[in-house]
């Protein structure tokens, strides 16, 4: 069973095209601007069979068109990488296109096998330093470093995303080392800055925690454009999303 915590239909922000985003329950990190943190913990989410996701994965194909098709998000995925190879394995057989948005901190045979039947791994890139990684997300950034070498070892495409937060990922210096770090990537396609957000504060509160980044405001555009201007010194695809 696949601990699912919700869905969401047509998004268009959360790989190419048009895509059924399957939201997973558990994750490892605990980031400081997290917008889901109703999906942290492990317990929780509803118990789903494998064969209920392949059927809506199916009938909603036809608005996938050429592009379009399923992604994993969270949470964390590969938390649950056992459960869900057999998954993958019948979204293929269906000709299903599958992204999956990962920390990249987990490493093991189950998550190299079901990073080799995904099309293309939105890899979030929390902060290259790694001091302010730790203290963003609880952990540090190595492993996720090394996760991407070996997509790019694997020749397996790689959406790099990076949450712009003010005073804390918006550091010039970290920017372009992570630039000058990934420069040399095929397989980096697109680079995704994604701006900070409240969105989930309200979150926190029903859960009974504190939303640990009150009175950080929203990006500003010139912070938006200065740091797509950095990223665009060393990557030639690059969005604000």
């Amino acid at each position: 069973m696949i601990r699912v915590h919700s869905y969401e239909s047509l998004g268009t922000y959360d790989g190419p095209g048009i895509r059924l985003v399957i939201f997973l329950q558990g994750c490892n990190f605990r980031c400081l601007y997290c917008a889901n943190p109703d999906t942290i913990k492990c317990e929780g989410g509803t118990p789903t069979d494998p064969e209920e996701i392949v059927r809506k994965a199916v009938s909603e194909k036809p608005f996938f068109g050429k592009k379009g098709g399923v992604t994993f998000s969270g949470g964390e995925p590969t938390m649950q990488a056992r459960e869900l190879i057999p998954l993958f394995r019948r979204l293929k057989e269906c000709g299903i296109n599958i992204c999956v948005d990962t920390n990249g901190s987990i490493m093991n045979d189950s998550v190299k096998e079901l990073f080799s039947l995904t099309d293309t791994v939105l890899l979030d890139i929390k902060e290259f330093n790694p001091d302010i990684h730790k203290k963003l997300t609880g952990h540090a950034n190595s492993q996720t470093l090394n996760t991407a070498q070996w997509l790019e070892e694997q020749k397996i495409p790689i959406w790099l995303r990076y949450v712009l937060v003010p005073g804390y990922t918006d550091f010039e210096e970290d920017i372009m080392a992570l630039g000058e770090h990934f420069r040399s990537y095929e397989m980096i396609k697109r680079i995704e800055i994604l701006p900070y957000h409240t969105l989930g504060a309200h979150k926190y509160e029903s859960l009974g925690m504190k939303y640990q980044l009150e009175g950080v405001k929203p990006n500003t555009q010139e912070q938006l454009d200065r740091a797509k201007e950095l990223f665009s010194r060393y990557f030639p695809v690059v969005y604000v999303n």
